[in-house]
C-alpha cells in the first residue's frame, strides 16, 4: 500500500505565494519520480513539475522562474513552492509518485485559487 497525500494549498491574491508538499508513505522502497499536476475547471491535467530521482527536473513553460520543485528523499517528500502566483494557476493541484516496480500513485489533489 502506498499513500500519497498533499497539503498547502489554499487561496492567495495575484502576486503572491504559496508552498504545496506532498509525502508519500508506506511501501515507498524505490521512489523513482515525484511531481506535480494540476487541472484547472473544464480543462485538461497538465504537468507543472516533476523530478525524477538523479534527473533534471522538468517544468512546463507557464511556470518556469515562478515555480520551484524540490525534494527531501529520507522523507519521501516534495515540495512545490510557487512565487508571483497568477490567475490562470487556479487549480486542483496533485501529486505523482512513481515506483520503481510498482507503478504510479496519485494523491488526492489540493485546490489552489489565485485571487483578489
Amino acid at each position: 500500500q502506498v499513500q500519497v497525500v498533499e497539503s498547502g494549498g489554499g487561496l492567495v491574491q495575484p502576486g503572491g505565494s504559496l508552498r504545496l508538499s506532498c509525502v508519500a508513505s508506506g511501501s515507498v522502497s524505490s521512489i523513482y519520480a515525484m511531481g506535480w499536476y494540476r487541472q484547472a475547471p473544464g480543462k485538461q491535467r497538465e504537468l507543472v513539475a516533476d523530478m525524477p530521482t538523479g534527473f533534471r527536473s522538468n517544468y512546463a513553460d507557464s511556470v518556469k522562474g515562478r515555480f520551484t520543485i524540490s525534494r527531501d528523499n529520507a522523507r519521501n517528500t516534495v515540495y512545490l513552492q510557487m512565487n508571483s502566483l497568477k490567475p490562470e494557476d487556479t487549480a486542483v493541484y496533485s501529486c505523482r509518485v512513481v515506483i520503481t516496480g510498482r507503478g504510479v500513485y496519485w494523491g488526492q489533489g489540493t485546490q489552489v485559487t489565485i485571487s483578489s
